[in-house]
């Protein structure tokens, strides 16, 4: 296991942060003794300002250092892709596994039922089924997925398709008159609330964009998986994986980023039996915390064919290191429930991380990746989304991929989208917005439609 530098070698913080490390510390040592500490309530002793943990300053980025891609743990350095593969790969995802995401358990046998279809959807545009997947063994009892796709019915044979997570219920993707809405719904706060309009997310899904390109797209909501906010992860799926006697998990276990990656994952697993959709051509896409979690996804299981990343910023696509916008602090202390307990250690540590985020991006290697940023969008420091997709080049150089295709952070609404990194600063906020996904269609067109790629 890697060794790190005491806390008093770090830069210098502020009172709040050091009293938040001294608790932080003892709970530590009372693990020794006691078990593993509650890292969520560690980091709840210290009333933090979550505004304030942020820096929009580009001269006080710090002077970092970024892990090298390619340099094995032995000190040996990768030369070819056998080497990538089988090692370098490896050493990379398990960095990432045990101090950033966790350990998800063994996918449960595929256990799905069929709940609906309508092959005339939409005015016989497209195919709508609804799908509940079953995520335990245990099936009804425990939570499930409930999975939307549309498919659009002008193509002969298999779909590509989309894979969204998405932060509402299905119904609010598209205007669907079919589709039933219930006056209230679940927030994935844990609190109940009136239910949102049917088709006040069709902006950020563009549907008929996607029908008439020839794709399909498939949705659910992440709070099918595990909710949103700190619960001491007690509800969602966690429990229902814990050991006999565990009702915490341990610090090498899954958070909630990780448990809604593997939930797309367990879509994918329906998506292969799936006689309408090509298994071989799924993309999957989300946005800020759910492009985290996408990204998580698209690194951790290679069949998802290509990665869209929407604003993603801080432990997605963004360099921790540069401490721009959002920092690895600044969600810890938010929110103690979407990473697992050992990313807590890096709080204002980012330079003593064993990774950053280039090498996610490069995990996902030779498949293709759209990093998308929006200008105003400054919390998920563009720039660094941008930096991050350049650091995982050599990689990609490895299989004879081309990158981003520019040294220089390109200037708003240029996309880049030749090389198999493609990437734009996109004018207007942190969304996805119709011009993402003009970007994301020309883009899934050449890996999806050209065979020569």
């Amino acid at each position: 296991m890697a060794k790190y530098p005491p806390l008093s070698n770090c830069r210098k913080v502020s009172k709040e942060s050091i009293k938040m490390r001294k608790v932080y510390i003892s709970l530590l040592l009372s693990a020794l003794t006691y078990g593993t500490p509650t890292f969520a309530q560690a980091e709840k002793v210290v009333k933090r300002n979550y505004a304030e943990l942020a820096n929009y300053d580009e001269s006080k980025v710090p002077a970092y250092q970024l892990p090298d891609v390619l340099l094995c743990q032995d000190g040996s350095r990768v030369t070819n892709v056998k080497e990538w593969e089988q090692k370098r790969r490896p050493e990379i995802l398990n960095l990432f596994t045990t101090y950033m995401f966790g350990k998800v358990p063994e996918a449960p046998q595929l256990n799905y039922t069929l709940q609906a279809i309508k092959s005339n959807a939409l005015g016989g545009k497209a195919t709508r089924k609804e799908i509940t997947i079953y995520l335990t063994e245990e099936k009804e009892k425990g939570p499930h997925i409930d999975l939307q796709i549309y498919l659009p019915n002008q193509v002969e044979g298999k779909v590509p398709v989309f894979l969204g997570i998405s932060f509402l219920p299905n119904y609010t993707v598209y205007d669907d008159p079919d589709l039933f809405v219930p006056e209230t719904y679940a927030k994935p706060n844990g609190t109940t609330g009136k239910a949102p309009a049917r088709g006040s997310m069709n902006r950020s899904w563009q549907l008929d964009q996607i029908l008439a390109h020839g794709y399909g797209l498939a949705t659910f909501c992440y709070n099918d998986v595990t909710p949103d906010y700190d619960d001491n992860f007690q509800r969602g799926i966690l429990p229902y994986y814990y050991r006999k006697g565990q009702n915490y998990p341990d610090p090498d276990q899954w958070g909630a980023i990780a448990a809604w990656a593997w939930g797309m994952s367990r879509a994918m697993d329906y998506l292969e039996e799936d006689p309408q959709v090509d298994a071989d051509k799924v993309a999957v896409i989300g946005h800020s915390r759910l492009g985290k979690a996408a990204v998580w996804a698209g690194a951790s299981d290679p069949r998802f064919a290509l990665v869209l990343s929407g604003n993603s910023g801080c432990c997605g696509v963004a360099l921790s290191r540069r401490c721009y916008g959002e920092t690895v602090e600044a969600i810890n202390v938010r929110f103690p429930h979407w990473f697992c307990g050992n990313y807590k250690q890096f709080n204002n540590r980012e330079e003593y991380m064993p990774f950053d985020q280039h090498e996610l991006v490069a995990l996902i290697a030779p498949r293709p990746i759209y990093i998308a940023s929006a200008s105003e969008d400054n919390w998920s420091d563009q720039k660094g989304e941008f930096l991050g997709g350049k650091g995982a080049e050599p990689v990609y150089a490895l299989y004879g991929k081309k990158g981003i295709g520019t040294d220089e952070w390109p200037p708003i609404d240029t996309p880049y989208i030749d090389g198999t990194i493609a990437y734009h600063n996109r004018k207007g906020p942190h969304a996805i917005l119709p011009y993402d996904w003009e970007m994301f269609l020309k883009f899934a067109d050449k890996y999806f439609k050209d065979d020569s790629q």
